[in-house]
């Protein structure tokens, strides 16, 4: 049971962080903006160290690096990719029709419930992650929780500008995220006897850190025309992956 015991606390924590938001409340915008995109930047090169220095490393040693198996393992990799990739296009949409219809309430309910699914699978992977190894699971929860911190203050900027009172959208984020420790739980419940099914989980994993990282958090800091922001944000991508592969070692 220690290992359901881990994947409950690493799920609460990444919980926890959905009261981050609060942050945007207190700190300049300036500020804030500049501190977000070197916590992206930082996710980025996490979420890329995990999938190369942890995931993949693991899902490649387990099939023997027979053909078979490892073609399935890849393919449930690029259904990670793809997976998220709809996810994202369906997140897209709600923001710009946000924009277009800021006073429409229903929005802000769609944001909770699809921020409420990833979360949920989120808690997937985790409890994965905890199953196969200590170390892969630890890694691949700080690279969740570096994800989480810049997401979940876009979230609550994104609700209060929906029109909820600031109260009532930290509330509902939190709900919303503990659903990381539902996914969690019955991750732990149905993969704990199946070496196949969180393979194939792990696989998921790295497709949807590679989609994450490439499409969401890279594009964020790339187009940056100051040089010496330029240097201070690859500096913080490479300290990412430098954790991870700190962690491995």
């Amino acid at each position: 049971m220690t290992t359901l015991y881990w994947i409950i606390l690493a799920t609460f924590i990444i919980s926890l962080i959905s009261f981050i938001g609060a942050l945007t409340l207190f700190l300049k915008e300036r500020i804030l903006n500049r501190v977000l995109l070197i916590l992206v930047a930082f996710s980025a090169g996490a979420l890329v160290g995990d999938v190369f220095f942890h995931l993949l490393p693991e899902v490649v040693a387990a099939t023997g690096v027979e053909e078979g198996p490892l073609l399935r393992i890849f393919l449930y990799l690029i259904f990670g990719f793809c997976a998220f990739f709809i996810l994202e296009q369906f997140l897209s949409w709600h923001h710009h029709h946000a924009v277009q219809h800021p006073e429409v309430k229903s929005f802000s309910y769609l944001i909770l419930a699809s921020d409420g699914l990833h979360n949920f699978i989120d808690g997937l992977i985790i409890a994965g992650s905890f199953l196969t190894s200590f170390p892969i699971g630890l890694a691949t929860s700080l690279a969740v929780v570096f994800h989480e911190i810049p997401q979940e203050i876009g979230n609550f900027a994104v609700l209060v500008y929906g029109g909820m009172k600031k109260g009532r959208a930290l509330l509902l984020n939190f709900i919303s995220a503990i659903t990381a420790i539902l996914g969690g739980v019955i991750g732990f419940l149905v993969f704990k006897n199946m070496e196949g099914g969180i393979l194939c989980l792990l696989a998921f994993t790295a497709g949807s850190f590679i989609y994450i990282a490439a499409s969401d958090l890279i594009p964020e800091i790339k187009n940056e025309r100051d040089i010496k922001k330029s240097i201070v944000h690859f500096s913080a991508f490479l300290v990412g992956i430098a954790l991870m592969l700190l962690i491995k070692s």
